[in-house]
């Protein structure tokens, strides 16, 4: 039995705690929170909510630990931090940082002998897995992915840690158009602009200044300065009434030519009714190939790219290649 700390409880630790619940040969731990352990009341009986002063001893009795923080400030800190005392995943989605934060983890990770996951989710994940795979098997070609319509967790994370911000959801749409003409095999050259646009509906703090918010958002570099953006603002009331859902998804597409000249395409796609639900369920299973791995002396920082799909299974290698290969 794999035993799972989860550190962070909101959408996305909820969202493993449940995950876990899916899993035989999983059990929850325990949940650490830097909020006072008695204010949070989780899901699963009998499983202690403890502090995160807790985990700073390196003496917590638990397999790997899932960090839910987000990628603005949290898992910077909090990922090389941890790797130091346990084996650790997170799901940091700042891809222009991942070099770095892997440099990070990498090295807290291997001089403690600890085995950690980074960028673990579906973007970072299971989009880099697929676009990993067709540019292996179409070399002559063009990648294009598309996010959304959909709530990204990592850009409201970024809105909602703007001072003056109460509360805010962020909408990453696609371009109909630029879908339309990557799929009609055209290959076309495509700006970060012309791929998406990004939706923010936020709820200002009482006397909060709405231009300074919005200047500070559609020049927040990483996250909005690349994209045409729209800011509404709104009431905390609307935002709860229209706004609740986390809904997510989108496309990975390679277009490309086989040796013969013949026109191809792949294309993996993701229709999310919980974006947060669904990244839980990616991190648990590679949790899994985590234990696994820390198990067989593995250390240092990994990514989905170095990790074999049947350490994601709970079932044996027969089994699989009796029923899926």
């Amino acid at each position: 039995m794999t035993r799972i700390g989860i550190l962070g409880y909101g959408n996305l630790g909820r969202g493993v705690e449940l995950a876990i619940r899916q899993n035989d040969d999983m059990e929850l731990a325990a949940v650490y929170t830097r909020r006072d352990p008695a204010s949070v009341s989780i899901a699963t009986e009998g499983v202690p909510v403890r502090s995160v002063a807790d985990l700073e001893t390196g003496n917590e009795d638990i397999d790997v630990l899932i960090l839910c923080g987000g990628s603005a400030t949290d898992l910077p800190e909090q990922t090389p931090k941890y790797a130091a005392l346990y084996n650790v995943v997170d799901s940091f989605d700042t891809h222009a940082n991942i070099p770095t934060h892997f440099a990070n983890v990498d090295a807290a990770a291997r001089n403690a002998r600890t085995c950690a996951l980074i960028s673990c989710g579906w973007d970072p994940g299971l989009f880099s897995l697929n676009r990993l795979y067709a540019n292996c098997i179409l070399p002559q070609g063009a990648d294009y992915t598309f996010w959304g319509r959909g709530v990204s967790q990592g850009h409201s994370d970024a809105l909602r840690r703007i001072p003056g911000v109460a509360d805010a959801r962020q909408y990453t749409i696609p371009v109909p158009a630029a879908l339309e003409a990557v799929r009609a095999g055209g290959n076309p050259q495509l700006t970060t602009r012309q791929k998406h646009t990004r939706e923010c509906w936020v709820v200002l703090e009482e006397g909060a200044d709405a231009q300074a918010v919005e200047k500070q958002i559609v020049e927040m570099p990483n996250y909005f300065d690349e994209y045409d953006v729209t800011v509404n603002f709104i009431s905390q009331e609307e935002l709860d009434r229209d706004h609740a859902g986390l809904p997510h998804g989108g496309f990975v597409i390679r277009t490309g030519t086989t040796a013969g000249g013949n026109d191809c395409r792949i294309e993996y796609s993701l229709d999310l009714g919980s974006n947060p639900e669904f990244t839980a369920c990616v991190l648990v299973s590679y949790a899994r190939a985590v234990a696994r791995l820390a198990s067989e002396g593995a250390k240092g920082c990994k990514t989905v790219f170095d990790i074999a799909p049947a350490y994601l299974s709970p079932v044996s290698g027969e089994e699989l290649r009796a029923h899926m290969l």
